[in-house]
């Protein structure tokens, strides 16, 4: 007589029965993706599109991404008509001084923290996570005075200086740093390197990962940094690109929407922290170890 009995569903079989699902869910989970991928990109799409239309064909059809007809004539206008290469290298100066400022500053500053031994050293770090925690517009009236009492008011030293260090970055190369074995900095001291050249020489070289993720966070932050050059100057010789470019928004040329200029100024702006970012996006830090292992 046959004895039946219950058998698992091989992994076969399993695979089988969960093929169509699997695929469904699959074709579920992209179509979401790209629904919210198109969603996030349109307004690009119609920030490009708008730059190339006419002055009417782009109040008459704000939402369409298709120019009729194509025309270079707002970015002619951005060029003629506005102080947009004045605030280009007033935003490029500031940028390249503020980027460089805060990876030497903020690389101290974490090592510092990470392997020196002080009184207050904890005190000092909880204030750094402190400082991360306060909402950047709480500072602007106290960042206005002590600007005018300094005497920094309307100068570039002004737009610069108050940006050379910031609390995310020195929190940043700590983290890094506190990741590197200790045995790395070992051999440097036996050979009698003090504390600054053992950072300089032998540490830093490996934070390759951190030092370009905080690059490409320093340059984004400080080139589209707004709220800072509108406590910092009110010279028009002095404004960088986002403070142009809110001048231009807030009605400085004149009647009309004038789309095609405001939104091809836009464009432009975007332009090199997009390319910045994907020519630097895969060194972003994914393992903390990965630079100590190199070195």
């Amino acid at each position: 007589m046959a004895v039946l009995t219950d058998r698992p569903a091989s992994p076969v079989a399993r695979r089988a029965d969960r093929g169509p699902r699997a695929l469904v869910n699959r074709f579920l989970g992209y179509a979401v993706l790209i629904f919210f991928g198109l969603v996030f990109l349109y307004p690009f799409v119609i920030q490009i599109g708008n730059s190339l239309k006419t002055e009417p064909d782009a109040a008459a059809n704000p939402l369409s991404p298709v120019p009729d007809p194509i025309t270079l004539a707002g970015f002619e206008r951005i060029f003629a008509g506005t102080n947009f290469p004045l605030w280009l290298g007033n935003s490029l100066l500031v940028t390249v001084l503020v980027t460089l400022g805060r990876v030497f500053f903020d690389s101290l500053a974490g090592y510092a923290l990470a392997r020196l031994r002080f009184r207050g050293r904890a005190g000092i770090f909880a204030a750094v996570i402190a400082v991360m925690a306060v909402p950047g517009v709480v500072l602007l009236i106290p960042k206005f005075l002590v600007l005018k009492q300094l005497g920094l008011y309307d100068s570039y030293a002004g737009l610069v200086v108050p940006l050379l260090a910031d609390a995310a970055g020195v929190f940043i190369m700590k983290q890094f740093f506190e990741s590197v074995p200790v045995s790395v900095e070992e051999a440097a001291r036996i050979d009698g390197a003090g504390v600054f050249r053992t950072f300089w020489s032998v540490v830093l070289p490996t934070a390759k990962p951190a030092l370009i993720t905080l690059t490409i966070l320093s340059f984004q932050g400080s080139w589209n940094e707004f709220p800072h050059s509108l406590v910092a100057v009110q010279d028009p010789g002095l404004f960088t690109l986002p403070r142009g470019l809110a001048d231009l928004v807030s009605g400085s040329l004149g009647k009309g929407t004038q789309y095609p200029l405001k939104l091809g100024a836009a464009l432009l702006a975007t332009i090199p922290v997009a390319v910045l970012f994907m020519i630097f996006q895969r060194y972003f830090v994914r393992d903390a170890n990965e630079g100590a292992d190199k070195g």
